[in-house]
Parts: structure tokens; C-alpha cells; sequence
């Protein structure tokens, strides 16, 4: 007797689980009844990564380049389920190998982009990169997964939290790297990914007072307009690579701190 198969639900991931969309809705993407993601989802997810960023930020560089090493090993394991749900094998190795980059960066971060200042007086003089905190993500329509993993990696390899809106059109992948993140232990609401409508989500994760920065790489043509609403609470507006990897994209997610303290106390 022949069988239907199950087929997948495709649900958002918040604070390391995966709900349906309170609002219950879907909409087609790739063939498939995806969750549209609403305000409150957004609402739940910054919740999610505010109270996951303090202990992220206060692991060790080492321990946080252990877990995005971990990352390229669940993606790893799971190939040819991600080719199926991208252009194909190249772009899933080239989204792994960016993963051990990155991870490869999060211990020399302080030492590249910090520094030790001279001064004219009896003080030492440091300046230390330390994490925006939440950083909301608009990801690229493409490539599915690797301009999703290279907007996400620069930002949670030097501590901060992230709540990420998938490719709109392409978001199988996304929830795909959710399940891998979910195994891979990154602890819960360190990443969020909520699939859905850009221009409806864009602009309550722009306007959100509890969001530090906001990446609008993938932003559909209404950059100016989050920009205006990231300015009521002075949030930091970052575009970069869609895909691509440097220190620099790490860079505008920190911020740098200069301390100062006498000589000889």
C-alpha cells in the first residue's frame, strides 16, 4: 500500500524553539506554506535575544569561536539537505567555510580592532571592542543561505544577539540553518529567524527601542524610511557584504569603548 509522506511544517525559531506565527498565517514560498512572521513574533524574538545576549556577550572569545565552529559541523553533517534548499553544493560549502572563519576571528578581534592609545600624562589608555547587544537582520533575497550566514556570523561572533528576517522569497534554507543552530549549542535566542514579509517586519524591528542596530542589507528599496524610524533611539544602521567575509563586516557591530587608568594604582 502506497503512503503520503509527511511533509515539513516550516515554523519560525525564537529563543531556541519552534513556534508557529501567532497570528496563524502563512504565505507560498518555494513551493511551500511558510509562517509569516507579525509584529508580536518580532516583539517575542528581541525579547528572546535581550535576555540570551548577557551571557553570550560574557563568554569567552574562545568558547564563542568554538560554537560557530560547531555551526560549520551541524551544516556539515546535513549537505545534501541544504543544497537541496539553495543553488547547490558550492554555496553550502562556501557557507560552512564561512562559519570556521568567523569563528576563527572571535579571539583576535580586541587585539585588531582594539588598540593601546598614547597619551600625554600618567595613564594607560585602552580601547576595547564590546557587542552593540540585539542587532535586528534583514537578509538578502540571495543567496538563500550563504547572505543569510554572512550578515548573522559577523554579528554574533563578537557577542551580540541577532533577530533575523529570512530570504522572502527563498526562506527554506533559513529554517533549515535554524534546525542546525538548535543542535549546535548556540544557546536559546542568541539567533532568531522569522520568516515573512520584509515590508511588514522591516519597519517594527527598525522602529523597536530595544533593538541596538539594525542590518539592512536585504532591505527592499525602503532604506530611507528605516533609517528615519532607527533614528528615534539613535540605532546604528549597517549595510555589507551579501556575501561575503571580512573583519570589517564584524567591525560595525561593535562598539569601542576607551578606558582609561593611572599608572602605578
Amino acid at each position: 500500500m502506497s503512503r503520503l509522506p509527511v511533509r515539513k511544517t516550516y515554523k519560525l525559531f525564537i529563543g531556541g524553539e519552534f513556534p508557529r506565527s501567532e497570528s496563524g498565517r502563512t504565505y507560498e514560498a518555494e513551493g511551500q506554506n511558510v509562517a509569516r512572521g507579525s509584529r508580536k513574533d518580532i516583539r517575542d524574538s528581541v525579547r528572546a535575544a535581550r535576555g540570551a545576549f548577557p551571557k553570550w556577550a560574557a563568554m569567552t572569545a574562545y568558547n564563542r569561536g568554538q560554537v560557530l565552529y560547531r555551526i560549520a559541523e551541524m551544516i556539515e553533517a546535513r549537505r545534501s539537505e541544504f543544497a537541496d534548499l539553495c543553488s547547490g553544493p558550492k554555496e553550502v560549502e562556501r557557507s560552512i567555510d564561512r562559519f570556521v572563519w568567523y569563528a576563527g576571528w572571535a579571539d583576535k578581534l580586541a587585539q585588531v580592532l582594539g588598540s593601546s592609545n598614547p597619551v600625554a600624562g600618567p595613564y594607560f589608555n585602552f580601547t576595547v571592542p564590546e557587542p552593540q547587544g540585539v542587532v535586528a537582520i534583514l537578509a538578502p533575497g540571495e543567496p538563500a543561505l550563504a547572505g543569510l550566514v554572512s550578515r548573522v556570523a559577523p554579528a554574533i561572533v563578537g557577542g551580540n544577539a541577532v533577530v533575523a528576517v529570512a530570504s522572502e522569497t527563498h526562506p527554506l534554507a533559513a529554517i533549515e540553518l535554524a534546525e542546525a543552530l538548535a543542535t549546535a549549542d548556540v544557546p536559546g535566542g542568541v539567533v532568531n529567524i522569522i520568516t515573512g514579509l520584509h515590508e511588514e517586519l522591516a519597519p517594527w524591528l527598525a522602529s523597536h527601542m530595544d533593538v541596538n542596530a539594525i542590518d539592512v542589507t536585504g532591505a527592499n528599496g525602503n532604506v530611507a524610511e528605516l533609517e528615519r524610524l532607527a533614528a528615534e533611539n539613535v540605532k546604528r544602521v549597517v549595510r555589507g557584504a551579501a556575501d561575503g567575509q571580512s573583519a570589517w563586516e564584524i567591525s560595525p557591530f561593535l562598539e569601542l569603548k576607551t578606558v582609561w587608568h593611572p599608572i602605578g594604582v
